[in-house]
């Protein structure tokens, strides 16, 4: 785990405890790294409601209620499919933030348009969302670390 990753996660604790919000993650790509970066920070049970690893579109739609449709359309690594994890996330929990990961972490996976290291991101508080799609450079390994740093800076701006 990247060093800087407890940190930021220590950081959004602290920023969303200030706040009384409770937070929840949709993972894909990320495999529940958010989620474990989060738990690593002692007293994040005050913050932290609950995450969900949502790898095959299956479980994004049965868990998150994330539209077959929407998938079908724009595929799962996709800025909508982001939005509408982290809107899951938050109909599914008890969390009032939400952040969420989609993407393609390699070796393999790229199609057009879409290469190793592209990430989507959401974010989701009550009625207001933000998202954001990025490429990673880097192997899986780095690709993971480098979204899970990325959700959590996000989460800072976004919350704070």
């Amino acid at each position: 785990m990247s060093n800087d990753i407890p940190d930021l996660a220590a950081q959004v604790g602290r920023a969303l405890q200030a706040r009384g919000l409770l937070l929840s993650t949709a993972e894909s790509c990320t495999g529940g790294g958010v989620a474990q970066a989060i738990t690593e920070v002692a007293g994040s049970t005050g913050w932290f409601d609950c995450g969900f690893v949502v790898y095959s579109n299956a479980s994004k739609t049965g868990l998150l209620d994330v539209p077959a449709a929407l998938i079908a359309q724009l595929g799962a690594v996709s800025e909508e499919v982001a939005a509408a994890m982290a809107g899951g996330a938050l109909a599914n929990s008890n969390a009032h933030v939400a952040v969420s990961t989609t993407g393609i972490a390699g070796p393999a996976g790229a199609v057009p348009g879409k290469p190793v290291g592209t990430v989507c991101f959401g974010w989701r508080i009550g009625e207001r969302s933000h998202t954001e799609r990025l490429v990673f450079a880097g192997d899986r390994q780095a690709v993971r670390e480098q979204a899970v740093a990325h959700a959590l800076k996000g989460l800072l701006r976004f919350v704070g």
